[in-house]
């Protein structure tokens, strides 16, 4: 018997970690009020430590990252920060999502979203079209420094806010999701000198790569100070805010811990008593967080199974020395033969400048030149990899430093371990 289309329901997912949980209440509330048929998920960036329960959470399935099928996960997930993993977990999650036969549709809503109403076109998006989309501006700007501020910003950031996005169960949305998946593996970083935000920037090509993307252009979707300058906001906060006449779907509060948010906000809307109303209302919604126990709590993957926190540059090292990925598969370890260790023992003679704290922020910029796919310990071992090869070799004709590095590096490879031991580490 063919199952029913009315069967089959819409799947909605938010990405955090475990001391984010707090917040995310707000949106799922919202999101059982406007919606109650759909199905709301949690992509847990984390691992929970035995002591918290979950299960009274308004989430109806929670999803911790290494549940995903990502492959070789403790040491991927290693070479990412909190940020850049809970992105980088997104079109997996999405895949898992997809692949269910109860799915209708799959919608994500970043963790620090709010709807205030319906969003009925985007279902409506969702029954035709592959994947639906909303771009940072609608508009263009008036001013010089609305343009720098907004337009620029987009330019560097993205296009379209993957604080929002919606896919849907077809071939092409699943094609999709394997695209940005397998893009999300190797790159979700937060480089812009080298064009990548996160999960971000990659979906700027979605439009060119994929069949039947829609861009959702209502003001009332994705309101956020970055669009405050052509968008107007009236009415009363909570129930009746409207966006240029039209009711509020849902505001994106993003950078608000930071004060970014009330900055850019006051600058953006300057005199809008609506907007004042609609931040302050968030900040009291949210000013008991603090004291809950589950925004307490550390991220797993912040600090080495000793409970030593794990600093960027240990993560830059591991994400660029494919060796390294392949000798230790799970660099969390500590002990004797572990990836600690060797950072102790190795780290200051092979990376002089990058323990240096006089040249350490000139180090990090030179190494952030060279674009590298970070971990790679999981692909084939007889293949050459010809650009991590050059990048190395251009580097060593431009720089001295770095051509001295090289050959006393490949010298002592070469001594103990032949050629094939300068291969492996060249090796994707």
């Amino acid at each position: 018997m063919v199952e029913r289309v009315s069967m089959k329901k819409i799947h909605v997912f938010t990405s955090a970690a475990c001391n984010y949980i707090p917040k995310v209440r707000v949106l799922i509330e919202s999101i059982k009020q406007w919606h109650p048929e759909w199905v709301v998920h949690l992509a847990l960036s984390d691992q929970l430590p035995p002591e918290i329960d979950l299960s009274k959470e308004p989430f109806d399935e929670i999803h911790p990252a290494d549940s995903l099928g990502i492959p070789d996960f403790m040491g991927w997930s290693f070479c990412h920060n909190i940020v850049e993993l809970s992105t980088a977990i997104k079109p997996f999650m999405l895949k898992t999502l997809l692949d269910r036969d109860d799915c209708a549709g799959v919608i994500y809503l970043d963790p620090d979203t709010v709807l205030f109403s319906r969003l009925d076109e985007v279902i409506t998006a969702l029954e035709n079209c592959n994947l639906a989309l909303t771009p940072h501006q609608l508009k263009p700007e008036s001013s010089v420094a609305s343009v720098m501020d907004n337009e620029i910003c987009s330019l560097k950031h993205g296009i379209y806010n993957l604080g929002f996005f919606a896919v849907n169960v077809t071939e092409i949305g699943k094609t999709f999701a394997a695209w940005w998946a397998e893009r999300l593996y190797y790159f979700c970083r937060a480089d812009i000198p080298n064009g990548l935000f996160t999960d971000q920037r990659w979906v700027d090509l979605a439009p060119a790569f994929f069949e039947g993307v829609c861009i959702l252009r209502s003001p009332r979707l994705n309101v956020a100070p970055w669009n405050l300058t052509t968008r107007k906001l009236t009415g009363k906060v909570p129930d009746q805010v409207l966006v240029n006449g039209e009711s509020l779907g849902f505001y994106h509060f993003t950078g608000f811990d930071s004060g970014a948010h009330m900055t850019m906000s006051k600058k953006n809307a300057t005199g809008n008593q609506t907007v004042t109303d609609l931040v302050n209302w968030y900040s009291t919604v949210t000013e008991n967080l603090s004291t809950d126990p589950l925004s307490q709590v550390s991220w797993h993957f912040g600090s080495f199974a000793n409970g030593n926190k794990i600093s960027p540059l240990e993560r830059m090292i591991y994400r660029e020395r494919i060796d390294l990925q392949k000798k230790f598969p799970n660099p969390y370890l500590t002990g004797q033969d572990s990836f600690k260790a060797w950072i102790e023992s190795n780290g200051k003679s092979e990376y002089p400048k990058l323990f240096d704290r006089t040249t350490e922020a000139l180090e990090i910029v030179r190494l952030h030149k060279i674009l590298t796919p970070g971990f790679q310990a999981g692909r084939s071992q007889s293949q050459l990899s010809l650009g991590l090869l050059t990048a190395h070799l251009l580097q060593a004709l431009l720089n001295a430093d770095h051509r001295r590095r090289i050959s006393k590096r490949t010298w002592e490879i070469l001594s103990n371990e032949g050629m094939a031991g300068v291969i492996k580490r060249i090796s994707k």
